[in-house]
Formats: structure tokens, C-alpha cells, sequence
């Protein structure tokens, strides 16, 4: 069995697999907010069959990481692997001018997504991709047909945006506003701005890969946040909450941690 870890900037997710074979259904999975990932070897954790790998990656602090390693370790005695971003992994080749500086889960995001659009393409002619994050931060990653990740784009996520306008502006504060096409009130302003200044980005990235290669990109989403843009895209998406579990397993996979 493979546990597979992804510790975000809020959030732990993890998932338990009976293999580490890409495509494999998940036997049991949950979430924690980081505050709370003490609570998992005597929650959630303590009842789950042993695994027998685990397989990860993570954004948070060295300390989080160090909290999540001593459970695994207390619990079933697991020499915790994780991913970092490299030259080439999975089949995917990284483009950044430093690969080992791009972020473990846009790396492992784009893994997963570029094999969901081969085997999406599978019988006709692979296409461009953007795989987008929305969670803390929001992330828009552009993917060659043949798998080479050719850069991304970096920006703030709705709680980000709103607490640097509360910060920074005399008087306003963080709204509970409404997605409008034409606000007529601040909080449904700043609420509108922040989701399609997102929007914004993302339609960017689609046209910069439609321009590169001349058809339509495939454009996947993903992030604790997704569903809240969902409604606000004009262009064809697919909302995929498990990107960086299927990355994951496809990163096992190549690496054979297990029999596939």
C-alpha cells in the first residue's frame, strides 16, 4: 500500500492506494488544516491498514514537514519520501531557468495533468495544456503537447488579495461580497475584482498556448478553492480535485516504489 501526502500552505490531504499503479482508486483519503496535523496519528491515521511506502510533497514550512515525518515514522515506522521539482520526471521535462526552484506541487500538479491529457488524447493528437491551482496562492502552468513544461504564472489567491487591500487602504475591510459583472457596492467590488483578475489570468494563459501552438489547449483546475472560480471561467475546463494524487502516483510509479 502507498500513502500519498500533500501539505499545502493551509491544508494536509492524503490518500491511502493499494498500489502505487497511475488510475488506482483510493481506499480511504481525508484533509487536515496544518494547525491540526498533530491530531493524525491518533485520528484518523491510527486505524488505516499500514502502508508500506509513502510518497509526497510539500510547500509549508521545514517545521511542518518535520511533524508529518515523526507520525509516519511513530506510526508504521516509513522512511517518508518526497518530491522535489528536477530536470525530468515522469515523462515531463521542466523549463524553469532553475528546475529545482519550482514549487513541489506545481511540478507534481503538471505531471499528473499532462498524463490526464495523453490518455484523454489518446486516440488523436496530443494537445497543449494549462494546469491551473487555486488555493492560498493561485498557479497557471503552461505544458507543450509533448511534455515540456514551458513556464507558469504566480499570483494571489481571493485571501491574499482582499487582506493586502485591508492592509494597505484606510477603512476597508475584508467583504463577504457577491461575483457581480457590474458591483455597485464594495464588497461585491472586491470580491468581483479579485475572481476575475484570476479569470483574467488563467484566459491569458489559454491564449498564449493557443497562439503557440495553433489549436485549442486542454485546461485542467485543480487547488482547495477551485469550485469558488469554477462558475466565473469562459472557457472549457476540467475541474480535477485529485491532480497532485494522480501526479504522485504516476511519480511512484516511475520511480518503482512499488510493483506496478
Amino acid at each position: 500500500m502507498l500513502l500519498a501526502i500533500d501539505v499545502g500552505n493551509t491544508r494536509l490531504k492524503w490518500a491511502l492506494y493499494p498500489h502505487a499503479r497511475p488510475g488506482a482508486q483510493s481506499l480511504s483519503q481525508g484533509a487536515e488544516f496544518l494547525e491540526n496535523i498533530d491530531k493524525l496519528a491518533d485520528g484518523p491515521w491510527r486505524e488505516l491498514p499500514a502502508p508500506q511506502q509513502m510518497i509526497g510533497c510539500t510547500v509549508a514550512a521545514d517545521a511542518i514537514k518535520q511533524r508529518v515525518q515523526e507520525q509516519i515514522e511513530e506510526l508504521w515506522d516509513l522512511a517518508p519520501r518526497w518530491v522535489h521539482a528536477n530536470a525530468a520526471e515522469a515523462g515531463l521535462v521542466n523549463g524553469y531557468d532553475h528546475p529545482a526552484r519550482l514549487g513541489a506541487d506545481r511540478w507534481v500538479a503538471m505531471i499528473g495533468g499532462w498524463h490526464r491529457m495523453r490518455a484523454a488524447c489518446a486516440s488523436g493528437q496530443a494537445r497543449p495544456l494549462v494546469v491551473v491551482m487555486v488555493g492560498t496562492a493561485v498557479t497557471v502552468e503552461a505544458v507543450s503537447p509533448e511534455g515540456h513544461f514551458l513556464g507558469g504564472l504566480i499570483l494571489p489567491g481571493h485571501g491574499i488579495m482582499l487582506r493586502a487591500l485591508e492592509s494597505g487602504t484606510a477603512g476597508l475591510h475584508v467583504p463577504t461580497g457577491e461575483v457581480r459583472p457590474f458591483p455597485t457596492n464594495t464588497s461585491d467590488a472586491l470580491t468581483s475584482g479579485g475572481t476575475y483578475a484570476i479569470a483574467g489570468a488563467i484566459e491569458r494563459m489559454v491564449m498564449h498556448q493557443r497562439q503557440q501552438f495553433g489549436v485549442e489547449p486542454l485546461c485542467y483546475m485543480t487547488g482547495g478553492a477551485g469550485w469558488k472560480m469554477a462558475p466565473h471561467l469562459t472557457m472549457p475546463f476540467e475541474l480535477v480535485d485529485s491532480l497532485i494524487f494522480d501526479g504522485l502516483l504516476q511519480v511512484a510509479q516511475s520511480r518503482a516504489l512499488l510493483p506496478a
